[in-house]
């Protein structure tokens, strides 16, 4: 992995963290980063500022393409790190989709459920459809 690919995937890793705490504390991840002692890499807000801005427009992808699980049953970690995923390539300078779906993927893999690494992809790959 380049230097750039690794500080991202840190970055990424970073931002679903906060946007974990911010989830369990019931409060925008705006909210959480400003508290912090030792600001977050600036990729890692960039990431979660886009996610806060187009939440509404995220859920409602997220939504429709998930095929008969509304947003309340999905597991917490496969909503955030779809979420997520779809805030970075609504991103002006978003990466390639490729390497945010295959991130969100290890994601899901590391710290959801058993079946989330599958059911992630298909849903962010249906989502990205309708980003275009």
């Amino acid at each position: 992995m380049s230097e750039l690919g690794q500080r991202r995937h840190l970055a990424r890793e970073r931002a679903l963290e906060l946007a974990y705490e911010a989830s369990m504390k019931g409060r925008p991840f705006s909210s959480i980063v400003s508290e912090l002692v030792v600001t977050p890499d600036k990729y890692t807000v960039s990431i979660l500022t886009s996610t806060e801005k187009n939440r509404s427009r995220i859920e409602e992808l997220i939504a429709e393409n998930s095929h008969e699980w509304t947003l309340d049953r999905l597991a917490l970690m496969d909503r955030l790190i779809m979420s997520l995923a779809l805030g970075e390539l609504i991103m002006d300078d978003a990466p390639p989709v490729a390497v945010v779906l295959d991130e969100s993927v290890e994601f899901a893999k590391i710290y959801s459920t058993e079946g989330s690494a599958s059911f992630v992809n298909g849903v962010l790959a249906t989502c990205v459809e309708h980003l275009k």
